[in-house]
């Protein structure tokens, strides 16, 4: 076999590369007591002089996946999070000058967009409009939703929306539970309160006799109702900011009767940065997905009767 000749082996190893995929991080900014919000899901990919590993399983050379997920929230820290392109710069320098076999890295990142929620006119009152900095809406998430039953004589509509995610960064609070021998929740008495909101609301027009309501101006109207009382109750569980929401709009609008909503708790838990020589105050979060919380509750008028179905 000639020094160009390949091994006698029919295989050899390609292109590859290795990291630690969709680390979800959400960095607050705390400007006073206006906060600011960058939330991003980063993925890192590093690539180099790898061989050794698939081939003799040596990790002589790996950095493990689990260091670099820790980079990623201990540079939130360190650095900021001035815009993703920043960030990104930042790890994969890192990667690459910190670790000689790492002849490559490639961070992938997607931006999750919020806006804040105004204070309505009513809560900027009591509340102080310029008080409300610490309450977001991703944008452009939600998807419209009607449901229309007629019977030949009687109409039932249900709007609704879903997927509109919402949070706040403070103002939440979440103890004196009950606890048992497998409880391991601490009590949080500043927390953040996200929910990925589904709700739905009938309509009290019944018959072609009566005025229809302004469809599209109902539907901006409602999810005002819902938005406002989300950012306006000073939350000591989800199941009151529920009951809020829903009579927010039933107190708001002579049109809605009845109210159904559900509410994931989108977990956010702060990160353990003491191993890195970090202290993290209420700054650096893990975004968890999955297992959460489902909070749901219908919310009447008086003397209306439930007519939403509990589940679809």
């Amino acid at each position: 076999m000639t020094a160009t000749s390949r091994p006698s082996h029919p295989v050899f190893l390609g292109q590859n590369q290795y990291g630690k995929a969709e680390n979800r991080v959400v960095r607050i900014t705390r400007d006073g007591g206006t906060h600011h919000i960058k939330d991003l899901n980063v993925s890192v990919a590093l690539s180099g002089d790898m061989d050794d590993v698939h081939l003799s399983g040596s990790n002589a050379n790996v950095l493990p996946t689990d260091t670099t997920k820790n980079t990623v929230f201990a540079f939130a820290k360190e650095h900021g999070i001035e815009s993703a392109e920043q960030f990104g710069i930042h790890l994969a320098r890192h990667f690459v000058t910190s670790q000689e076999p790492i002849k490559r890295a490639r961070i992938r990142i997607e931006e999750y967009s919020w806006e804040r929620i105004a204070a309505s006119e009513a809560g900027s009152r009591f509340i102080g409009a310029d008080e409300i900095q610490h309450s977001f809406v991703r944008k452009g998430q939600e998807t419209r939703t009607t449901e229309v039953g007629y019977d030949g004589e009687n109409w039932q509509v249900v709007s609704g929306l879903k997927d509109l995610v919402v949070m706040n960064s403070t103002n939440s609070e979440f103890w004196g539970f009950v606890k048992d021998e497998y409880t391991t929740l601490k009590e949080a008495y500043d927390r953040i309160l996200a929910t990925e909101v589904t709700a739905r609301w009938r309509f009290n027009w019944t018959s072609d006799e009566r005025r229809a309501p302004q469809w599209e101006k109902a539907y901006g109207q409602v999810r005002t109702d819902l938005l406002e009382a989300f950012a306006e109750t000073y939350s000591l569980s989800l199941q009151q900011t529920l009951y809020a929401m829903g009579s927010r709009v039933i107190t708001s609008r002579s049109y809605v009767d009845e109210v159904r909503l559900s509410l994931p708790n989108k977990h956010h838990f702060l990160v353990d940065l003491e191993p890195f020589g970090l202290k993290n105050d209420n700054e650096v979060y893990l975004a968890a997905d999955r297992p959460y919380g489902l909070i749901e509750g219908t919310v009447l008028r008086d003397g209306a009767e439930p007519r939403i179905p509990v589940t679809d």
